[in-house]
This record gives C-alpha cells, structure tokens and sequence, in this order.
C-alpha cells in the first residue's frame, strides 16, 4: 500500500509538472509570436516620441527625431509613432500641404513608410500639430 502511495504521488507531480511547462512554454512561444507582429519592432528613422502633442518640443528641434534625415534617392523613410496622441506625416507645410505623401493619422504605435524616388529636399508637417516640422533631404 505505502508503494501505491508513493508511486501516485509522483504521478501526480510528474502530471502537475509537465502542464506548468506546457504553459509556460505555449505563453512564451505566444509572446514572441506577438512581438514579431508588435510595431514597437519596426526599424523606425524617424520617430514621433512622447509628449509632442503639445507645443514646445519645436523649441528643442525634437517634435520628430531626427527633424533632418538624409538619405540617397530610391531609399525610404519609416516614422513610427511613439506617443500616446494621434500624428500625421504630411508633405509640405502647414497650411500648404503638398500631395507627394500623406500618412493619415497615426495611432501610437503605428508607422508610416515612404519611398524617396527624386532628388531634393522635402518639408513635412503633423496636420493635428502644426508646431511638429521635420525635413527629408534625398541626394
């Protein structure tokens, strides 16, 4: 009888054992699953970072980082969008808005990718946060 005891008694550990790993390894492998979809991944070149909804990081040049990106013709540029506020990327100015590309607005966390096809330099805007300038140079 002490046998039987003993012997179920590790049974049941061995159960209680292999589904804590079980669980454990299926939570992990659904961690990382959500992380190769989570945007925080996304190689951002420019970033919109906390806070920029209100006015005052044009004072620090830090409404988007960097506010000047050079980059070579054909090349592309990925904003992402750090803060907890709605942002746009829209090209020109504003007031002046150009049609080369326009974001929409961008919830947190959400990036915006625009290939650079022509030479020249190109002024962009957030069209909620007419303080939030930034600049791309393609060469």
């Amino acid at each position: 009888m002490e046998k039987k005891t003993i012997f179920l008694i590790w049974l049941i550990l061995i159960t209680i054992v292999g589904i804590t790993s079980s669980v454990i390894l299926l939570s992990h492998n659904i961690s990382d699953d959500q992380k190769s979809d989570n945007p925080k991944n996304i190689k951002a070149d420019v970033i919109m970072p906390t806070k920029v909804s209100r006015p005052g990081c044009e004072s620090t040049d830090s409404c988007y980082i960097p506010s000047k990106i050079e980059i070579k013709k054909g090349e592309s540029v990925t904003w992402v969008n750090q803060d907890a506020a709605f942002h746009s990327v829209t090209a020109g100015s504003y007031g002046e808005p150009s049609e080369l590309f326009d974001s929409t607005y961008l919830d947190p966390e959400e990036s915006f990718t625009f290939i650079f096809e022509n030479i020249g330099t190109y002024d962009y805007f957030c069209t909620l946060h007419p303080w939030m300038k930034g600049q791309v140079i393609v060469q």
